[in-house]
């Protein structure tokens, strides 16, 4: 196996990812005793399961209403023309107002998550959106969160 394979995971590793999706913050000194390892065996572990991609990265969890982005949405997207290049990620990738673009199974092509300020805001990420990758759109307004961003936790029969 090589430092970039996504093998399975054993239980220390499994503990120090479970506690570091939970929160990023943690500490070495926590994740030493949680883990029971020394804080530069610790270290070593986290620094394998970045250079494996199994953690890739650090993100503080943001409150959209503070940063002026109260309005979500799910938007649908189809090629008007299904013979088009399929490159519509590419095309929407760092467009402001989308956080994530999910290739799916059913009528659409992707999924992508949006937030936006306003309705007009997002009338016009629509129009960029339709513009730019030459799609159809279908959305869905989300009136609001309950929770998200759960982490989840695998199923112990299948570890």
């Amino acid at each position: 196996m090589t430092d970039n394979d996504l093998g399975p995971l054993d239980g220390i590793d499994r503990a120090l990812v479970d506690a570091l999706r939970k929160d990023g913050r943690t500490t070495l000194s926590v994740l030493s005793e949680i883990s029971g390892l020394s804080l530069s065996a610790v270290q070593v572990r986290v620094r394998k399961l970045e250079a494996r991609g199994v953690i890739t990265g650090y993100r503080a969890v943001v409150n959209p209403e503070a940063v002026g982005l109260p309005l979500s949405a799910f938007i649908e997207i189809t090629p008007l023309d299904q013979a088009q290049e399929d490159d519509a990620p590419e095309r929407l990738r760092g467009m402001a107002g989308i956080e994530s673009c999910y290739s799916v199974a059913g009528n659409a092509n992707y999924l992508l998550t949006a937030r936006v300020a306003s309705p007009r805001a997002l009338e016009e990420l629509l129009g960029r959106i339709r513009r730019t990758a030459k799609v159809s759109t279908r959305t869905t307004v989300v009136l609001q969160t309950y929770f998200e961003g759960q982490t989840t936790e695998p199923d112990p029969s299948r570890a």
